[in-house]
């Protein structure tokens, strides 16, 4: 039996390696949900339509991967991605959640690397 992190990994690394999404697609439950920070969800069928909508302009992105960790049913990930030409850098968390070998939920939070700094205040008023 494969153990959760290397079926994440599997996942990931066949979508950014290839771009094939249907690859991805049989190693998520029927039932998937991702869920955003801005408290909205997509379905299996939504999620894998919007991760195909975004092939093209996010073709040839530099992930790498900082950290790949896994505890019980969990798998999360920290990675910084980059378009071609070093602009447009992010942090990315994701958060996987794994029930009987597939993938059952997806969290993703994503931070442009530029505006770090100004959010490790977030708490603090806006200068006018």
């Amino acid at each position: 039996m494969t153990d959760n992190k290397s079926i994440v990994q599997q996942a990931l690394t066949a979508l950014v390696a290839t771009g094939d999404v249907d690859a991805l697609a049989p190693l998520l439950r029927d039932d998937f949900v991702h869920h955003r920070p801005d408290s909205t969800s997509a379905s299996k069928a939504e999620w894998l339509a919007a991760v195909r909508a975004a092939l093209v302009p996010l073709a040839g992105m530099h992930v790498e991967i900082q950290h790949l960790l896994a505890d019980g049913d969990h798998v999360v990930m920290h990675s910084r991605r980059r378009l071609p030409g070093g602009t447009a850098e992010i942090a990315v968390v994701d958060v996987w959640r794994l029930d009987d070998g597939l993938i059952a939920e997806a969290w993703e939070i994503i931070e442009p690397v530029s505006r770090a700094a100004a959010n490790l205040t977030w708490w603090e008023p806006a200068d006018h």
